[in-house]
């Protein structure tokens, strides 16, 4: 199981120093969830705050894992590869062309992946799973950290599951919404990969390194 703490739940004064201590603390990725106030009512980070992260992320050989929150994603892939994205998630519901959004994805260098909305059914994977290395289940509706997870996820997920265990193997599975210690067993054991948790890590009750471990514990127990 991979962990992947969002900095939207970070202290933006110490980004940098909050990100360190997670991947000090043992996650392998960082999640930079990217909004535009259009696809999703709320506005968060763009390039720059990529690029303040990229020196770190190459020094600890930690992949940036960057999620497109946004209308008309194509515009910025390069942007986000160029700052040092090693994986690119964009969502089904804002790519008319998903095709061909991918595809680009891949000839700059970054893994592909797809985002589902809560509501959105995985009929939206039928004709590109096999070309993706991530498939991320919204366990909330995008747009704002420290929502309640969505019950009905831990089926979806289950879905995704069986259907990468005949179409893509080795697919990544990534839950994002609400995951916390209490349900992070629930996830894995569902078939999630990869768990993306914000407010859970970065403001729960512990450190972040305690918090990481209490994610650890959880899932091994």
């Amino acid at each position: 199981m991979l962990l992947a703490p969002s900095i939207l739940g970070a202290d933006l004064g110490a980004l940098r120093a909050h990100a360190r201590e997670a991947i000090e603390a043992g996650c392998e990725w960082l999640h930079v969830d990217v909004m535009d106030g259009h696809f999703v009512p709320n506005i968060s980070f763009g390039v720059p705050v990529m690029q303040s992260l990229r020196a770190l992320a190459e020094e600890t050989e930690t992949l940036l894992d960057v999620h497109l929150m946004i209308e008309e994603p194509d515009r910025y892939l390069r942007d986000f590869a160029d700052a040092g994205a090693g994986l690119l998630t964009v969502h089904a519901e804002a790519c008319p062309h998903l095709h061909r959004t991918v595809q680009h994805i891949k000839e700059l260098g970054c893994q592909a992946g797809v985002a589902l909305n809560p509501a959105t059914p995985l009929t939206a994977l039928d004709h590109i799973l096999p070309d993706l290395d991530l498939v991320l289940v919204m366990s909330v509706n995008p747009g704002f950290a420290g929502q309640a997870y969505i019950p009905a996820t831990k089926a979806k997920i289950g879905h995704v599951a069986r259907r990468a265990a005949q179409a893509k193997p080795d697919l990544l599975i990534q839950v994002d919404g609400g995951v916390t210690p209490e349900n992070a067993a629930q996830n894995v054991q569902a078939g999630a990969n990869v768990l993306v948790a914000a407010s859970a890590i970065f403001k729960g009750n512990g450190t972040i390194a305690e918090n990481v471990r209490a994610f650890r514990d959880a899932v091994s127990s």
